[in-house]
């Protein structure tokens, strides 16, 4: 029966052991908060005590250097002793710190002095005189610095009994750069803590100078004595000596509780324990939550961020509440640009913005928004547009309350390239197509022509044949009647020169023809073209006849400009000839559609319609040398859309053309390595210039290939 007992009483003695643990701990607790307290205050008094003594120094010292400037405004403008006395007068009725001021001369004899009105003469007792060495040594001090220089302190006996610790200040006057004399103050130091320190300041404050090893010169208030007396001391550093100032304080012994705060924190203390307890099983709770929400909010941005569709939530009023990184890569905006931002969107085209938002507004007045995607234009942030197609459909909330708008957007600009390089490969395809086509003409014509010009030619030169001997055979009878002296009964005409000429042009241009035919047909079935070194005024002259008639045709001057230092070119001349013929009539025709104002006679209309034939050497160098032909006419000029499209197949603005004339013209003069190129005139119209090389270039580098 006493086992049972015995455990009790163990179980009993171990809880009490436990709870007189945890009150000893408490009581642990609120005596180290009451002592951190009661030293956390004890700091603050002390640094409140530093905190003053440095403003008293700082107020001593912006004191005296007051009375410096004072000082030498009394010896501005060199006055006479009796108004030095008189100013000097004020100045001690003013500063009661200032026992006695004096003026002396450069060998420190006395000129002059007045003493303080408040008290007895400080030096009646052991004289002046007895204190030059410590004046000597504070002006020769004060003469090294340029400035006001201190003594060291010293006691002057008074005739009540007591003493009176006195410092001298010397100042030097000098005038135009010569020392003239001096000004000697001798200052009261327990007056200047009387009258330079702030009365608040010395306020419940025992303040006092003394010495570096603690020796007590002057004091303000009543010692303090005591164990808890709170002191401050600052070094007050004057030219030529260094005094101590102290500052003394005596607080109130602290509580138990210093303060209410300290209550309140101990009370608060025994609580937190218990709220503690609360707070960590709650903690652990709401972390398992919080890292199981975490993890699903993981796993739902990284299936965001992995799909390509961007993804768009709005609220009621149009303003954005999420975008993924998708859609922000997708328009060029950051997500923060875009969230909570009102119409009109950043992505929105400034063009379309209005259609836009008047399609925003519908939707939004609308009960059952659209669910069918629909395609739009968006804009990104370097103002490139591309398309998109947007799904829409409503954003329902977990009880079941409409709260905005759930779009899926997909960029098409991909979509759109290649069924564009489709497009784009199709139209090459039929191009291709065409000119096969036009290859296959040109063969079967250059074959079907070649006879009937070849015939025109035969019955050209076979006229001027016939002509000739029929001409020849009626001459022979008129001439033997004229022999006779008879007079023919019929006489021949001759034969018309212009008619000659005529003949002899059908014949060379049949020629021509067949030479052009044979030439296109070389250069579509891409044979070796034969080049020879011509003259470039060659060229013009070959193709004049025909340019000179349709000039004439059209009311145009044609005028010619050739440099006489170019040099001859390696070209087919058949093939180039074509390409000036075309440019020549494309100039000509260009100038036709020109809205010019009715002028008077024709001098004026060909003025105003001139094409310039110009041939000249271009850039060269050492390895190469070029001439350049140019084609300028006084046109209308070509727009920007028409020259981006200029040398295409097929392209062409007059309504009789095939757009393959430039086109044809470029190949040819980039097969014999030159350029065709155009620029606008000035004031009006187009310069067509193409370059070919130096023929005498090209001998000198296959002759330098052979060797």
């Amino acid at each position: 029966m006493k086992f049972p007992l015995a455990t009790d009483v163990s179980q009993a003695s171990r809880r009490w052991s436990l709870w007189a643990l945890l009150v000893a701990l408490v009581v642990a607790l609120l005596v180290i908060l009451v002592w951190l307290a009661g030293r956390y205050e004890s700091g603050m008094v002390q640094s409140r005590l530093e905190h003053n003594a440095a403003e008293t120094v700082t107020d001593i010292r912006s004191g005296l250097t007051r009375n410096v400037q004072t000082f030498q405004a009394l010896q501005s403008g060199e006055p006479t002793l009796e108004a030095w006395r008189s100013q000097a007068a004020e100045l001690l009725l003013k500063h009661r710190e200032i026992v006695r001021l004096e003026w002396r001369n450069a060998a420190l004899d006395v000129l002059g002095f007045i003493e303080t009105p408040y008290r007895n003469s400080v030096f009646e007792r052991l004289g002046r005189s007895s204190l030059q060495a410590d004046v000597s040594l504070a002006c020769t001090t004060a003469q090294r610095l340029s400035g006001a220089a201190y003594s060291t302190s010293y006691f002057e006996p008074q005739l009540n009994g007591l003493g009176l610790e006195v410092l001298d200040m010397c100042m030097p006057m000098v005038v135009a750069g010569r020392l003239t004399g001096y000004t000697v103050a001798s200052y009261s130091l327990q007056d200047i803590l009387g009258e330079l320190v702030s009365k608040q300041l010395a306020r419940g404050f025992g303040l006092s100078f003394t010495e570096a090893d603690g020796t007590r010169l002057a004091l303000l208030g009543i010692p303090l004595r005591g164990s808890r007396i709170y002191v401050a001391q600052q070094l007050l550093d004057l030219p030529g000596n260094t005094l101590v100032v102290r500052m003394e304080n005596r607080p109130g012994t602290p509580a138990l509780f210093p303060n209410v705060l300290t209550a309140l924190v101990t009370a608060m203390s025994m609580a937190l324990l218990a709220v503690l307890f609360l707070f960590a099983r709650d903690m652990r709770r709401r972390l398992k939550v919080e890292y199981d929400l975490g993890e699903a909010l993981a796993f739902r941005k990284a299936m965001e961020d992995s799909v390509l569709t961007g993804l768009r939530a709005r609220d009621l009023q149009g303003r954005i509440t999420y975008v993924n990184a998708a859609f922000c890569k997708m328009v060029g905006v950051d997500a923060q640009e875009l969230l909570n931002q009102r119409i009109p969107s950043p992505y929105w085209p400034p063009e379309l913005a209005g259609v836009y938002q008047q399609r925003q507004e519908i939707r939004m007045a609308g009960n059952n928004p659209p669910r069918e995607g629909h395609e739009s234009v968006f804009m990104r942030r370097d103002g490139t547009r591309f398309p998109v197609l947007i799904m829409e459909a409503p954003l329902i909330n977990a009880v079941g309350k409409h709260t905005g708008w759930m779009s899926a957007i997909l960029d098409l600009s991909e979509q759109r390239r290649i069924e564009e390089l489709s497009r784009a490969s199709q139209e090459r395809l039929q191009a291709t197509a065409r000119l096969a086509m036009v290859g296959e003409m040109a063969s079967l014509l250059s074959h079907e022509l070649n006879q009937p010009l070849a015939a025109i030619s035969s019955y050209a030169t076979g006229s001027l044949n016939l002509l000739q001997d029929e001409v020849d055979s009626e001459r022979v009878p008129t001439a033997k009647a004229g022999l006779r002296g008879q007079a023919p009964a019929h006489p021949v005409p001759p034969l018309s020169e212009e008619l000659q000429r005529a003949m002899r042009r059908i014949a060379e241009q049949a020629e021509r023809a067949g030479k052009v035919i044979k030439s296109v047909h070389d250069f579509v079935r891409r044979r070796d073209q034969v080049r020879e070194a011509v003259e470039p005024r060659a060229l013009l002259d070959a193709i004049m006849p025909l340019v000179s008639l349709q000039a004439r045709n059209l009311g145009v001057r044609v005028v010619i400009e050739v440099d006489e230092a170019c040099e001859p070119v390696l070209c087919d001349p058949i093939m180039v000839e074509q390409v000036l013929l075309n440019l020549s009539r494309n100039g000509m025709q260009a100038m036709q559609c020109t809205n010019e104002t009715p002028t008077t006679g024709l001098a004026s209309t060909q003025r105003a319609k001139v094409l310039t034939l110009r041939i000249r050497p271009a850039a060269s160098n050492a390895h190469s040398r070029w001439v350049e032909f140019a084609v300028s006419d006084c046109g209308e000029g070509i727009s920007g859309k028409v020259a981006e499209q200029l040398f295409t197949p097929f392209f062409t603005t007059k309504e009789e053309g095939m757009g393959l004339g430039l086109s044809l013209c470029r190949t040819v003069i980039e097969q014999h390595g030159g350029f065709l190129g155009f620029e606008a005139a000035q004031p009006r119209g187009t310069i067509f210039s193409f370059t070919l090389p130096a023929a005498s270039v090209q001998t000198a580098d296959a002759a330098q290939g052979a060797l």
